[in-house]
């Protein structure tokens, strides 16, 4: 018996049997690791999204909904995208409406309605949402499921596809009552190379260091430390997509970005550090106010994180939980956009960051929006890291590109 959504709730019902089967928690294989994909719902909280018009959202079960009496429910993520690959799967009632929007801004609101995807129902299964915002143009592809088997008849919209507006880096938004979602992901498009696999042309040592740093069959190694590898290509606002592994116990690294150039290790910093205990660590985060930029206080919050963790933004954002082992490859994504930071690890948001601090050159002392290298950190003598796939995508902020 297939899920259904109760017609007597707006809140996350599932009223088969069999539910817990059915509902599956969100989770990506790893060949979805490896090419990029990114879990935009973990299936038990809504971190990475903010619910707006006082709207106020479940999740069970992998699933998501937004409960009964919310009025005009509205979910948008924290972080901005460019040219992507979207999977959604969502279940509505048929007298009700629901939409998913791309290319929003932070309130959820579009250029324009061909932005807008409207969710109508084609029975009681679970509809699989296939869409491609490239290039300016949104392609999409519905599928009905019943069961477990994808039935054959597909819904093509955009045909030709869809104009997208020309602003690059729009947030996702989900919109509606009476329906549920859940398995929604996102691959970044249009990535590019910045590591050859054969050599460091395109990076520079900082000099004077004692990491050593070599490429072998596609991979950069570092060793020792501490030491410093940088981009000779600045980055702003970016996604970067890249492969680690921590030859070691806890060993302690970094990706530096917006970094000052030709300076050691000035700029904001992705943790690496696979390092979590069984009791949590107490951590002070402070809290600055984001239309003054004036320090509001601190704050105590535990996390299990013994030194930040991997995919935090180290001194400023703890990772919630761990995703990275050490001795085992792991994919870490970066998306830097304005103030806004969010880190994925082997998919999964870990790090979800507003920088506002006060604006400063140095991202050390506050928020640095200047372009800057990325960098690799060699920490110190026991450094014993390897990387590989390095790809990025640059993006520029929607407001920005408005006024071009």
């Amino acid at each position: 018996m297939r899920p259904l959504l109760c017609a007597a709730a707006l809140t996350l019902l599932v009223c088969s049997a069999d539910a817990a089967d059915m509902a599956r928690p969100a989770k990506l294989s790893d060949k979805e690791i490896a090419d990029g994909w990114l879990l935009l719902l973990d299936g038990e909280t809504t971190f990475g999204w903010k619910a707006l018009n006082d709207s106020k959202w479940t999740v069970s079960l992998g699933m998501i909904a937004p409960q009964a009496g919310s009025k005009d429910p509205l979910l948008v993520t924290t972080t901005a995208f460019g040219d992507f690959e979207l999977h959604a799967e969502y279940q509505v009632k048929n007298d009700d409406k629901a939409k998913l929007s791309i290319n929003c801004d932070k309130t959820g609101k579009t250029a324009g309605n061909d932005s807008t995807i409207q969710l109508r129902s084609f029975g009681n299964d679970w509809i699989q949402l296939h869409l491609t915002a490239k290039g300016g143009k949104i392609e999409e592809e519905r599928s009905s499921q019943g069961g477990n088997t994808f039935s054959s008849t597909k819904v093509k919209v955009g045909d030709p596809p869809k104009p997208m507006p020309k602003a690059i880096g729009g947030h996702i938004a989900l919109a509606g009552e009476g329906v549920v979602f859940r398995n929604i992901k996102l691959k970044p498009l249009g990535l590019q190379s910045i590591f050859n696999g054969k050599d460091l042309t395109g990076w520079k040592e900082h000099p004077g260091k004692k990491s050593k740093f070599s490429v072998q069959d596609g991979v950069l190694n570092i060793k020792d430390g501490p030491g410093d590898l940088q981009t000779e290509k600045a980055l702003g606002d970016f996604v970067l997509q890249l492969e680690c592994i921590s030859n070691g116990k806890h060993l302690n690294s970094g990706v530096f970005f917006r970094c000052r150039p030709g300076e050691y290790q000035q700029g904001y910093e992705a943790q690496i550090h696979n390092g979590f205990g069984e009791q949590p660590k107490e951590y002070t985060i402070e809290d600055f106010d984001p239309e003054t930029n004036k320090l509001l206080g601190t704050r105590k919050e535990k996390y299990l994180a013994l030194d930040y963790g991997t995919g935090a933004i180290y001194r400023r954002q703890p990772a919630r939980k761990q995703m990275a082992k050490d001795n085992e490859w792991f994919g870490m994504t970066v998306v830097a956009q304005g103030r806004h930071i969010g880190v994925w690890v082997n998919g999964v948001m870990v790090t979800d960051w507003t920088d506002n601090r006060p604006a400063k050159d140095n991202a050390r002392n506050g928020y640095r929006a200047e372009a800057g290298p990325i960098s690799l950190q060699g920490h110190d003598p026991t450094t014993d890291l390897s990387f590989r796939n390095f790809r990025v995508m640059e993006l520029k902020e929607a407001e920005k590109a408005k006024k071009e």
